[in-house]
Formats: structure tokens, C-alpha cells, sequence
């Protein structure tokens, strides 16, 4: 039978009578019933909160009985609302239906035994107890059914809002927010906080399947820009060898791994890089991001630097830049630094003459030399 043909089947008044004077027993039965059977239910139907639950039967049971006489005051969807009322609730107390289907399983069995009794002795004819049948258990579907419906709108929403809660404590951790704001947003967004958070950037089209390869509390932050932001749990150490894997190919930048109250440093020195059109493991990249921090310090710095190789010409000044760079890299090393430009000794003994006489007595300078080593570490 279908279930949405419950309200078309009518009883006389005669047969339902005895059933309703019964109601408060039948509906004593089922509890009992689903208590015993019904494992989950057992601590819920203890004390007040189990005579709320039988009355909720027993009303249930008499909007049943009602809707088969020729009584129309009332209308199923009361019966409908509960039922989805009550779906929505143990989805919001974390339970399956597993436990409510089978409670409206074992409920349906005792009440339609308990009826089929009373209305044989009430001298209903085997047709009408058959049909009686069908229509209590085309009820019962159409509870668990509205009950169904209401779990799954229940965990629609509760994922809807701790995505948003995840969304916001994303946010807040690449904001820099205040420790007790972070610890507030992790226990809303019920996210267990790693000891530290790396991250992430990569282009959109670079994140497909990644995301279930990583720690199921990675965090997808939006950001302006072209690029997202992920903060992956506990990718130091080891665990950082194995994101590097992940990312290879994916155009990604990685930020330092920070505690992860702090992966507002983690995620400023990804954005960093990237400024710089560094790409990959910012770890490599330290020089880089160091002597990259303040350009225009850099450009100030560079220009003092080799002032001494201003009045050169273009030509020659550039060799003589590379040639100071191999020499400070290589600590004087003539064979070393010729191997290194492709050219003779001999020429670089000459280049280095010629730097001696433009810089004199600041190729012996400690703080000069590290001045020049900054400025031509690029």
C-alpha cells in the first residue's frame, strides 16, 4: 500500500472505539516493548522524561485513529511534524536513525498485535483487521519517513554552520587574531587544534583531490587574489617531506610550519614569496626572502655598495660584479672562481687587480664584505 493513502481508508466509529478506551495500554506495551529491544532507548525512557515520550506515543497512536474513523479534526501532519521534530533532534544529539527506526519498528509490531486482539474480540471481520494492518504500518512509514527527512535536514544544516565556523577560524588565523578569539573559533567550529599549522598557497585548479590527502582539519581559507590558502596540521618534520610530495606540480608556495596559533607568520611569508616570484618550499628560499624584505633598503644598499664600479664601463662593470660575487663566494680561490665564470686564472687575476685598485683597503673590511655579499647575493 502506498504510504500516502493513509488518510483514505475510513473505519466506522464502531471499530475504533475500543481501540482508543485501549490506548493508554497499547501505548504502556510499545514503550515497554522498544525499551527492552531498543538498547539506545533504554536510559531515555527512564523517569519523566519517559511518561513525555509514552504520551507522545499514545498521541500518536490516537492521531492514527482518528485519521481512520470519520472524525476529520485530526489532520496528519501534526503526527508528521513530531515525527520530523524528532528526527531533527537526534541528528542534533549526534545519534543515526538506526535506533529511531527500529524503536518505530518494534513500536509498530506490539501496537498492531495489541489492536488486532482488541478488534477480533471486538468482533471486526478478518478483511477489515487485514486492512487495519496495512494502514498501521503505511502510518508508520510515513513517520519514519518524515523522520528521515528531518535527520537529513538537521545534518544539512549543522555541516552548513561548522563550515562556516571553519571558514571564520580560518579567517581569524590568517588575521593574526588574538589567542583567546582562535581558541574561541576552534571549539565553535569543534576543530582540535594541531601543534602547527603550515601555509599553503596554490592556484584554485591545484587543489583537486588534494585536499583528501591531507589532514581532515586542513583549513580552505578565501583570500583576494588568484591564488587559495590552505593551513595543513602538523607538516613539520617528517610530515613536511610528504606535503612537499603532495605539491609537486602544483605551482604551490609553502610557508614555514608555526604553532598553530601563529600560522598568520606562516601564511605572511608564503605571501611574501610569492611577491617575489619565489614558488616552492619558502625554507629554500631564506636568502631571498631575507635580502627581498625591504627593496628599497636593497636598492640603497646595492648602490653603495658598488659605487666604486660606477665610473666603469657597462661591459666591464658587469664582469667585474660577477667576478667580485665568485670571489666572495669562493673566498679568493682563483682555479675555483675560474672554473666557476669559464675563464682563464690569468683573467681573473687581472679582474681582481683592477677591484682591488676600485675598493682598496674595503676588500679587507668585514662589515664591507658583508655589505657586498648582501648586495650580490641576488
Amino acid at each position: 500500500m502506498n504510504k500516502t493513502s493513509v488518510p483514505a481508508f475510513r473505519l466506522a466509529p464502531e471499530v475504533v472505539a475500543p481501540l482508543k478506551l485501549a490506548l493508554p495500554e497499547v501505548a504502556g506495551h510499545a514503550v515497554a516493548a522498544i525499551t527492552a529491544e531498543v538498547p539506545a532507548y533504554a536510559e531515555a525512557f527512564a523517569g519523566e522524561l519517559g511518561e513525555k515520550i509514552e504520551r507522545a506515543v499514545r498521541a500518536a497512536l490516537g492521531t492514527f485513529l482518528n485519521l481512520l474513523s470519520r472524525d476529520t479534526g485530526a489532520p496528519l501532519e501534526p503526527a508528521l511534524e513530531g515525527a520530523y521534530a524528532l528526527g531533527r533532534g537526534e541528528a542534533r544529539h549526534g545519534r543515526s536513525l538506526e535506533a529511531l527506526l527500529a524503536a518505530y519498528r518494534v513500536g509498530a509490531r506490539v501496537a498492531w498485535r495489541d489492536m488486532a486482539v482488541i478488534s477480533v474480540r471486538a468482533g471486526v471481520d478478518a478483511m477489515t483487521v487485514t486492512y487495519f494492518a496495512e494502514l498501521v504500518f503505511a502510518y508508520i512509514d510515513e513517520l519514519s519517513a518524515a523522520s528521515v527527512a528531518g535527520h537529513a535536514d538537521e545534518l544539512a544544516t549543522a555541516v552548513r554552520a561548522r563550515r562556516r565556523h571553519l571558514e571564520r577560524l580560518g579567517q581569524a588565523l590568517v588575521a593574526a587574531e588574538p589567542a583567546h578569539a582562535l581558541a574561541a573559533a576552534a571549539e565553535q567550529a569543534e576543530w582540535a587544534p594541531p601543534a602547527t599549522l603550515t601555509a599553503v598557497l596554490l592556484p584554485e585548479h591545484a587543489i583537486g583531490g588534494l585536499l583528501d590527502m591531507l589532514d581532515a582539519r586542513t583549513l580552505r581559507v578565501d583570500v583576494e587574489g588568484e591564488r587559495s590558502v590552505l593551513l595543513v596540521p602538523d607538516a613539520h618534520g617528517a610530515g613536511r617531506g610528504h606535503l612537499r610530495r603532495l605539491l609537486t606540480g602544483r605551482d604551490a608556495v609553502i610557508g614555514p610550519a608555526r604553532p598553530w596559533e601563529r600560522a598568520a607568520e606562516s601564511y605572511q611569508r608564503a605571501v611574501r614569496a610569492l611577491s617575489l616570484g619565489l614558488l616552492g618550499d619558502t625554507e629554500e628560499h631564506l636568502v631571498a626572502l631575507v635580502v627581498g624584505a625591504d627593496p628599497a633598503a636593497l636598492a640603497d644598499l646595492r648602490a653603495r655598495a658598488l659605487a666604486p664600479l660606477a665610473d666603469e664601463g657597462e661591459t666591464s662593470a658587469a664582469k667585474l660584479r660577477e667576478t667580485l660575487r665568485s670571489w666572495l663566494r669562493h673566498h679568493g680561490r682563483r682555479e675555483e672562481i675560474a672554473a666557476e665564470l669559464f675563464v682563464h686564472p690569468q683573467t681573473v687575476r687581472y679582474r681582481v687587480a683592477r677591484l682591488r685598485e676600485l675598493y682598496g683597503d674595503r676588500l679587507r673590511d668585514p662589515d664591507w664584505l658583508a655589505m657586498l655579499t648582501i648586495a650580490l647575493a641576488l
